[in-house]
């Protein structure tokens, strides 16, 4: 039956969303994706060492480190004396294993990588896996400059094997696998014997000297192969069409190379690595993107922000807790006109809205008692306003009304979290953002299971959803600002105020 299915305009929404996760392996490349499909659509790509010339109906965006990417479109009808931001945050980090600074090893007549676990990853779950590599090198240009290029190999070179359940003792038994990342994470590559098989090859060729780990001329400090192993530096070469020997460093992820798909009875659920946090910035990346046509007639500013690091805590300079945001608000105020009045920005941020987006913990079919029974957020039912009274999310009253008013604006669906009163709560961007700018934020995002795994598991639908709930954000915030103000001098219920003693 095929109404059971799609239409195909939705398949094809659902295609882009795959494509897109499949797209953004690591968080160079997922910046590296949305710069992609922001220059595709007209978006001009700016440089925060030099001067900017911004202007009402313009949209732009930089990237910093390669890791972090702002990026906004300034409404034609923006007015220094009124206008906002309407600001959707992200962080384009997950939890991995990443290569040591010296990744060569070998343990038991087997070659071997160090790795080391970023972040808070159910790391069981990268056993027995199809790992590859992915990130950023440092290569030499011919004018000696180094370059950072992007990597990625899909064929699968590393493996984590799990210990087989006869040679478990007792206590890891009945304990469950709690894996030491120092000495039972690292992955082989290849066995010691062939490995010298491949040296003994090489040293008979002519090009031995390079392939194995570069020439004399290169010291030995400034060549990959002095810290990581020749066979691993000379696989990254040829997926990057370079010499060996002009690789000077790199910064790589262990990566699983099944890609993310469709998967269920009717291809509802998304299965996918770092859900959390690039479905996030796929929501909104496309949402502002598919906004454009009405930019014109907007008085707001519409910015995005995804910030690196978030996983360890944000505190760096493409992190949520540096300054990046603050420095893009106050540039962005200083050539709107109105640095003179305002040189930090400070009114404009008091007049923006700021949207946390992380993914939120749908409610677990095997674990249910895990959330409290009025906020188990369902696969399918759409973004999660996400609460906690200790300031864990930033969410308040007026920024959920906001939100709860953009999603009806799209005619979706919106959900509430909160933690069970006897759970400690985890963060995100949101409190750190709010304290560091000053503007109102609220914290929420698509619900997912298997957060942290390898493999993560959603509802595409949801997907679709955020978009279209951003989408009316960037579309409506404008003129939706002043609808609702705390920083008034008329009491909050005037019909009341004699019962408690506010003036009439």
């Amino acid at each position: 039956n095929s109404r059971l299915f799609s239409p195909p305009p939705m398949e094809a929404a659902k295609a882009d969303v795959v494509d897109y996760m499949n797209a953004a392996i690591s968080s160079f490349h997922s910046v590296a994706e949305v710069k992609r499909r922001l220059k595709s659509a007209g978006f001009t790509e700016i440089d925060e060492r030099s001067s900017w010339d911004v202007h009402p109906g313009g949209s732009y965006y930089f990237s910093r480190n390669g890791s972090a990417i702002v990026a906004f479109a300034v409404g034609g009808a923006f007015d220094p004396a009124t206008s906002g931001i309407i600001l959707i945050g992200a962080h384009t980090d997950s939890p991995c294993l990443k290569l040591k600074p010296v990744s060569k090893l070998e343990k038991e007549g087997n070659v071997m990588l160090g790795v080391v676990g970023y972040g808070g990853g159910l790391w069981h779950t990268w056993f027995d896996r199809d790992l590859s590599v992915a990130g950023r090198a440092l290569v030499r240009q011919a004018d000696g400059r180094l370059m950072p290029k992007l990597v990625r190999i899909d064929k699968p070179l590393a493996r984590i094997s799990n210990l087989a359940i006869h040679l478990t003792n007792a206590d890891e038994r009945s304990k469950g696998f709690q894996p030491n990342l120092q000495s039972q994470a690292p992955p082989m590559i290849v066995s010691a014997l062939r490995e010298a098989l491949w040296r003994e090859a090489k040293a008979d060729s002519a090009s031995g000297a390079t392939a194995i780990g570069g020439t004399s001329a290169r010291a030995a400090d400034e060549n990959a192969c002095a810290r990581h192993h020749p066979l691993l530096v000379n696989a990254i070469a040829k997926a990057m069409d370079v010499d060996p020997s002009d690789i000077v460093d790199f910064e790589l992820q262990l990566i699983d190379t099944q890609p993310a798909q469709l998967g269920g009875l009717f291809d509802e659920f998304l299965y996918s690595g770092r859900l959390d946090n690039q479905c996030s910035c796929y929501q909104a990346t496309t949402a502002l993107v598919e906004a454009m046509p009405s930019l014109g007639a907007d008085t707001s500013v519409r910015m995005v922000a995804f910030f690196d690091h978030e996983e360890v805590g944000s505190n760096s300079a493409t992190g949520a807790e540096g300054p990046l945001l603050c420095d893009s608000i106050a540039r962005i105020n200083a050539a709107l006109g109105t640095g003179a009045s305002d040189p930090t920005g400070s009114a404009l941020r008091a007049r923006s809205l700021h949207l946390s987006v992380d993914m939120a913990h749908a409610l677990h079919p095997n674990y249910a008692d895990r959330h409290d029974k009025s906020h188990g957020p369902q696969l399918g039912g759409g973004l999660v306003i996400k609460y906690n009274a200790d300031q864990r999310y930033a969410t308040d009253g007026p920024g959920s009304v906001m939100l709860r008013r953009f999603a009806a604006l799209a005619s979706q669906k919106v959900q509430s979290f909160a933690v069970r009163a006897d759970c400690r709560c985890g963060s995100t961007i949101g409190p750190t953002t709010s304290a560091n700018t000053g503007i109102r934020s609220v914290d929420c995002g698509s619900p997912q299971l298997s957060m942290h795994s390898i493999r993560e598991m959603m509802q595409v639908d949801d997907v679709l959803n955020g978009v279209e709930v951003f989408k009316a954000a960037f579309e409506n915030f404008g003129a939706l600002a002043t609808a609702i103000d705390l920083d008034t001098s008329e009491p909050l219920c005037p019909e009341c105020s004699a019962d408690v003693g506010w003036p009439a």
